[in-house]
């Protein structure tokens, strides 16, 4: 399990954050206000404080919505 802030917040990424949906199938959450929500309940369950989340990666919103629109251009890309 991650240790540290930048550790947690790279695993939650790779495991929460997914492509919109594709050819009819579901997909994972587009909504940032719920994934940052999703970020940080997890963390605490880690003693991981939204301040130091923010501290390491700035403003959570910006920072999710970028992860977000690269991994539904990603999808886009790999569909090509």
């Amino acid at each position: 399990m991650p240790t540290t802030t930048g550790e947690y917040i790279d695993f939650w990424v790779e495991n929460s954050v997914h492509p919109s949906e594709q050819y009819g199938t579901p997909g994972a959450s587009q909504s940032v206000d719920e994934l940052v929500g999703r970020l940080i309940e997890g963390a605490k369950t880690q003693n991981i404080s939204r301040e130091a989340l923010e501290k390491e990666v700035g403003d959570l919103k910006q920072y999710i919505a970028r992860k977000l629109a690269t991994a539904n251009r990603m999808e886009q890309d790999r569909r090509k």
